[in-house]
Order: C-alpha cells, then sequence, then structure tokens
C-alpha cells in the first residue's frame, strides 16, 4: 500500500476550541464575584457614554470656533497688508503727479541748463547798460524767434508762480495773525472770567462768614439765656423745698379728709412715721401671730408623728410581703434547674445516638468539590 498524505479536518479541533472558549468565559462571567453580587449599572454606563459623547462634541465644536478665529484674523492681516499696499501706491502716484505739476523741471532755477540752451547764462541786466563785449547773439547767427518766446514764457510763468507763493504766504501770515489775535482775547476773556469768579467767591466767603458770625452770636446769646433761666428756676426750687411742709415734717400734711363721714386718707408721699399707738398695736397683733403660729406648728408635729406612724406599718407590711415574694421565687428558681437539668440530659442523649448510631457515614471533600465545577 502506498501512503497519501491526507489534509486534516482542522474544523472539528477549531470548533472544540471554540466551544471550550465560550466555556471558558462563560464560567469566568457567571463566577465573577462583582457581576454575581453588584451587577452592572446600565444606566450610569450610558450616562457616562452620554457625557463622553458630549464632551467630545464641544471639543469639536470648540476646535472648529479657533479654527475659525485664526482664519478670520489671517484674513484680517492679509487684508490690512493689501490696504497698506494699496496706500503706498496711492502715495506714490500722487507725489509722483506733484512731482509733475508742481516741481517741473522747466520752473526750476537752472531751467535755461534742462531746456536745449546748451549751458547759456541768462542776462538779467537790461541790453542798455552793457557794452558790445557783452553780446550772445550776433545778428544772422541763429537764433531762433519760438526759442527766445518760450524763454519769455518760462519767466513769466516763474514770476507768476513767485507771486503766487508771496500772495499764499501773505494769506497765512494774515491767517495766523488772526488766530493769534483770537486766541489773546480768548486768554483775555478767561482770565477776565477768571478774576470774577475769584471776587464773587470772595464776596461769597465774606457773607458766608458774617452770616457764621451772627449765628454764633445769636446762639451764645439763647444759651447765655437758657443758663440765666434754669439758675432762676432752681433757685426758686430750693427756696420752695426748704419751706416746704416735707422739709418742716409736718405729720398734719400727709392726711386728707374724705368728707361724708368717711375716715380720712393718708397721703404716701408726704407720711413722716407711725405714731406710738400705732406702734403699740402693731407689736400686739405680731405677738397674737406668734402664738397662733406656734399653735399650728404643734399641731402640725402631731400630724407628722401620726403620719410616720402609718408610715412604719406600712413599710413592715411591704418588707413582710416582699420577703414571702422573694421566698416563692427561690422556690420556683430551684424547680427550673432541677427542670433545665433534666432537658439537658435528655439532649445529651439524644446527641449521642444521633452522633454514634444515626449518623455514621460523614462526608468527606470530594463530596463538597463536586458542586460549582461547571458553567451547566
Amino acid at each position: 500500500m502506498y501512503k497519501v498524505d491526507v489534509p486534516v479536518d482542522q474544523s472539528i479541533g477549531e470548533a472544540v476550541e471554540r466551544r471550550r472558549s465560550a466555556a471558558t468565559a462563560r464560567k469566568a462571567r457567571i463566577f465573577d464575584t462583582r457581576l454575581r453580587v453588584m451587577g452592572l449599572d446600565l444606566d450610569a454606563l450610558n450616562q457616562q457614554v452620554q457625557e463622553k459623547k458630549h464632551q467630545q462634541t464641544v471639543e469639536r465644536q470648540r476646535d472648529t470656533a479657533l479654527d475659525k478665529l485664526a482664519q478670520y484674523y489671517d484674513d484680517l492681516l492679509l487684508q490690512q497688508d493689501i490696504d497698506e499696499r494699496e496706500r503706498r501706491a496711492a502715495l506714490h502716484t500722487d507725489l509722483t503727479q506733484f512731482w509733475a505739476t508742481q516741481q517741473r523741471v522747466e520752473d526750476s532755477s537752472d531751467a535755461d541748463l534742462k531746456c536745449g540752451l546748451k549751458g547759456a547764462f541768462g542776462i538779467t541786466n537790461p541790453g542798455g547798460e552793457l557794452g558790445p563785449a557783452s553780446m550772445q547773439i550776433f545778428e544772422g547767427e541763429g537764433s531762433s524767434e519760438p526759442q527766445t518766446w518760450k524763454t519769455k514764457e518760462t519767466e513769466r510763468d516763474l514770476r507768476m508762480q513767485k507771486e503766487d507763493n508771496l500772495r499764499r504766504c501773505m494769506r497765512n501770515q494774515h491767517r495766523e495773525m488772526l488766530e493769534s489775535r483770537e486766541l489773546v482775547h480768548r486768554d483775555l476773556r478767561e482770565v477776565q472770567q477768571a478774576a470774577l469768579e475769584e471776587e464773587c467767591k470772595k464776596a461769597a466767603c465774606i457773607a458766608l462768614d458774617n452770616y457764621n458770625q451772627a449765628l454764633a452770636a445769636e446762639r451764645a446769646e439763647k444759651l447765655k439765656e437758657q443758663h440765666r433761666r434754669e439758675e432762676r428756676d432752681n433757685l426758686t426750687e430750693m427756696v420752695h423745698i426748704l419751706t416746704s411742709d416735707m422739709m418742716t415734717e409736718c405729720a398734719d400734711t400727709a392726711k386728707r379728709e374724705a368728707g361724708g363721714g368717711k375716715p380720712s386718707r393718708m397721703l404716701t408721699d408726704r407720711w413722716k412715721g407711725m405714731s406710738p399707738k400705732q406702734l403699740r398695736a402693731i407689736h400686739m397683733e405680731r405677738e397674737q401671730q406668734c402664738l397662733e403660729k406656734q399653735k399650728q406648728r404643734a399641731a402640725e408635729r402631731i400630724e407628722d408623728a401620726a403620719w410616720d406612724l402609718q408610715l412604719l406599718k406600712l413599710s413592715t407590711e411591704a418588707e413582710e410581703k416582699e420577703t414571702r415574694a422573694a421566698e416563692l421565687r427561690r422556690r420556683r428558681r430551684i424547680q427550673m434547674d432541677e427542670y433545665n437539668m433534666q432537658l439537658a440530659r435528655e439532649q445529651q442523649t439524644h446527641q449521642e445516638y444521633l452522633n454514634k448510631k444515626l449518623y455514621t457515614n460523614k462526608p468527606t471533600n470530594d463530596y463538597f468539590h463536586q458542586f460549582n465545577a461547571s458553567s451547566r
């Protein structure tokens, strides 16, 4: 026979391994103490998931807002750069136009050197004062008429520009003079107004000082008058007290007739004390009250002795009852102890029967280890 290498089918082994892994995972899940005792809080887990999603959303929104802000600042800086370039270009254009209109070569002081005169020097002196040696252009030497007119026109333009500059300077000086005069007038008015305000403040302070002095004098006069009036009232009160019935200790002043046959009333604010007759009556009344009090105390002592005797009898009877009750409880306790000892002997006999005769086959550890061995 030939030996043929037949491929081994691994599906059965893989299925067995899958079932074994599933059983191991199930056992670990079932016998997990935390899951078996506490369980899973699905609401808390869902809440944590929602909070995590919300936090991620907030972070994405914040990143988006920061990106937009950065883009905005970039655009702003770019626009500022563009505006600066445009401003510089416009300034250069205006400067070029100013050079072309206000600072022309033809209007300069050396225009005769730059406008085709080839270095000729302009003569400003009149021709009648110069001799033949000062002649620059002779008859028949090609000095064209248009060039002469152009030179004259240039001189006229320069003269007009100088006159315009002079008039502009004069106008500026006149305007500055008017502004200076207006500032001087304004400063003068402010100085005068400040002086008037200072005078008004001084007058108001003087008036206020005079008013305060008048008020102080009036107040001092009122205080003096009040002091004199208080002194007069105190002196009058002292004289009245010294000459009144209270200081002379007149006993009749404490009595007031009621009228209609009624006894006279006693004025408490003017009472000077009791008479000897009233004092004797009070002493007699007090002695009588002392005797009555002694009699009352003797009667109370007799009553207390009777109550003590009665309490002694009651306490003796209570002690006898307590003694009989204690003896009865002692007998009952002895009977209960005997009964408990009999029950203990019976229990011991029954326990020996169970341990020595009834339960003779005790389970080993293998009996307990067979439980919870698998997930089924």
